[in-house]
């Protein structure tokens, strides 16, 4: 499903004292199936964006559309009810939405909010529940006797029981290890490819920006300063290094390395192995273009 931001300008308590500028001028295309990451610091406007992405929040001005469905500024917006159905978001820490006496219970609250039937929506759980790596077994457990990974992919399992067609990330890994971490956004990204999704994730992590994204990203104060495919954004790291972004650590490898050698490898690599396979080729005296 495609989506569209516009020239959208998003202020906080407009029309009062305490008016506050939170986005502006904010135009993005994300074909459908895209994966897109969106980047930048604390404050820079990527939750804002994101809550734009399902009708959370409506446009102070300009327009979000959503598949055949059209967000404009100072209009009633009515029947907002099949975006949210549609968009799915794991927000940090989902865990906390947690509140059903049972895992099945919370699974199938939200697709029977929006009319799949009880006996339907009992299969889509098992359905989702498979999908994040959980038996049927947790089904009549209380989330709350769970550990916290177990309470993490529920939560998860919860959204994707909606079956969405655009999946909105914002930080789905904090808190967890770097095993668990891993695990989690390989999971989604399975589901991204699998599903055909349009995935759409925040984060502050360079690393999975490059190894997930087809499309990055990155705000600051509010508006969009840099869009482009991973090997586009992360070619000029001085750019966002300047930005006070980090860059993937491959990619820091590769500049002290470069720097080592007196030389460039021609490009800039966004994988160990591929990275591995150049170096090998400039040792050997083929350095790729």
């Amino acid at each position: 499903m495609d989506i569209s931001l516009s020239h959208v300008e998003y202020r906080y308590q407009a029309n009062t004292p305490f008016e506050r500028l939170a986005i502006q001028d904010v135009s993005i295309d994300i074909p459908s199936g895209t994966y897109l990451a969106l980047i930048g610091h604390t404050g820079s406007g990527k939750s804002t964006v994101l809550q734009h992405l399902n009708a959370l929040l409506v446009p102070t001005s300009g327009s979000v559309k959503i598949g055949d469905q059209e967000i404009k500024a100072r209009q009633k917006n009515k029947n907002l009810k099949p975006i949210r159905q549609r968009v799915g978001i794991v927000f940090q820490f989902p865990e906390h939405q947690l509140f059903e006496e049972t895992v099945e219970k919370d699974i199938i609250f939200g697709p029977m909010n929006f009319g799949v039937s009880e006996a339907q929506a009992k299969q889509r759980a098992r359905v989702a529940l498979k999908q994040v790596g959980l038996g049927e077994e947790i089904l009549e457990k209380s989330p709350f006797d769970l550990s916290g990974g177990q309470m993490r992919r529920v939560a998860i399992a919860g959204v994707l029981a909606m079956e969405p067609d655009i999946i909105v990330l914002d930080e789905p890994t904090a808190g967890l290890d770097p095993r668990g971490r891993k695990e989690i956004m390989d999971m989604f990204y399975a589901l991204h490819k699998e599903r055909q999704l349009s995935t759409i994730l925040v984060t502050h992590s360079m690393e999975d920006a490059a190894r997930y994204a087809d499309q990055i990203v990155i705000m600051q104060q509010g508006k969009v300063v840099n869009k482009g495919t991973p090997e586009e954004i992360f070619t000029n790291p001085t750019e966002l290094v300047k930005m006070g972004l980090d860059v993937p650590e491959v990619v820091r490898f590769q500049l002290k390395l470069e720097e080592k050698l007196g030389r460039q490898l021609g490009k800039i690599y966004l994988s160990i192995d591929e990275l591995s396979t150049a170096v090998a080729e400039f040792l050997a005296g083929g350095v790729r273009s």
